[in-house]
């Protein structure tokens, strides 16, 4: 193990980390943006990727010159989003972790900064692990003044599972939710995009390929079964 305080409480983002979301969200926003002569690529997403959702489209407005507001984009992204996320898929060993730690009596929480009605839709497929988690706080919770990378949500989740910051694991994908979880003096294990510049992943205590790779004895876990 590397760190001397060991881990007894883990925080989860969802989109991009345990859902398989952040195909569909390039998608949509590209059909968008692509009717006034844009496109959508990963200068612009890697950007946006973990904050709420009004922040990252105050963005991408402004980096697209789009002649809309911010909300009139959210609104008709969201409606597009809300037909799609039905039929999302689990990111490799998600739910092998979660049952895991729920197994093992680990409190666990989703930390996502999607509004709670897309959270519903998102995770409506995958409820026989979704259900394991402890409490879920999404973006629009009234304790999370600021998304990420201000550290809100996380203080929110760790206070409801009564989680102490330094004995705390946050996973994450984005800079953004990296940023987040530093900032909330917890420890960060990082599963970024394949896409993403790993150079933006300074911060984070362990950077991962994928979930599948994580190895809680590191962190004074149980460890996994073969």
């Amino acid at each position: 193990m590397t760190n001397v305080v060991p881990v007894t409480h883990a925080l989860f983002d969802m989109d991009g980390l345990l859902l398989d979301t952040e195909i569909i969200y390039t998608r949509v926003t590209q059909k968008i943006v692509s009717r006034f002569g844009k496109t959508f690529d990963w200068s612009l997403k890697s950007n946006m990727l973990g904050r709420k959702a009004i922040d990252s489209a105050r963005y991408l407005v402004a980096e697209l010159n789009l002649p809309i507001t911010a909300e009139e984009y959210i609104e008709e992204r969201n409606g597009m989003l809300r037909i799609e996320f039905g039929n999302t898929d689990a990111l490799p060993g998600a739910e092998r972790l979660i049952r895991h730690l729920h197994h093992h009596n680990i409190p666990i929480a989703v930390a996502t900064s999607s509004n709670r009605d897309l959270y519903e839709i998102k995770s409506s497929g995958h409820q026989s692990w979704f259900s394991l988690f402890n409490t879920v706080v999404a973006g629009d919770d009234p304790e999370v003044k600021e998304g990420k990378p201000a550290p809100d949500i996380f203080n929110a989740a760790a206070q409801r599972i009564g989680a102490t910051p330094s004995a705390t694991l946050v996973f994450e994908d984005a800079p953004s939710g990296l940023a987040a979880g530093v900032a909330a003096k917890m420890r960060v294990v990082a599963v970024p995009d394949s896409n993403m510049d790993k150079t933006r992943y300074a911060q984070a205590d362990l950077v991962l390929d994928s979930l599948v790779d994580f190895d809680p004895s590191r962190y004074g876990l149980p460890e996994m079964t073969k």
